[in-house]
């Protein structure tokens, strides 16, 4: 399972990093096109972030569970309505993982 969750977390760094190269690419082909449209620039402004994927929630918390916080997720869980991380409605993933990250914070 270890090594599932790595490749998890590593499939989802490279796909952090393919974004961040776009928006990249995105910015210097707006700061240096011949137009003087500031539409890329004001499309760029707008986008949001991307949703969490349920894999990407799921590797965090397994990665919290390993450190010993496998009840105080099972309480989380239940905070927003699961039993399960299927359960979770994706809206609260965000939510979900701030409250895993002060797991950390409260030893």
């Amino acid at each position: 399972m270890s090594k599932m969750s790595d490749m998890a977390m590593t499939i989802e760094e490279l796909r952090n990093a393919a974004a961040a190269i776009n928006e990249a690419a995105n910015w210097l082909a707006a700061q240096f096109s011949s137009d003087a449209d500031a539409t890329p620039v004001a499309e760029a402004k707008s986008e949001k972030k991307p949703e969490l994927t349920l894999e990407e929630v799921r590797a965090v918390l397994a990665e919290k569970s390993r450190a010993g916080h496998t009840a105080a997720i099972r309480t989380l869980l239940q905070k927003y309505g699961a039993k399960k991380l299927s359960g979770v409605d994706p809206k609260h993933y965000e939510a979900l993982l701030k409250d895993a990250e002060e797991m950390d914070d409260g030893k």
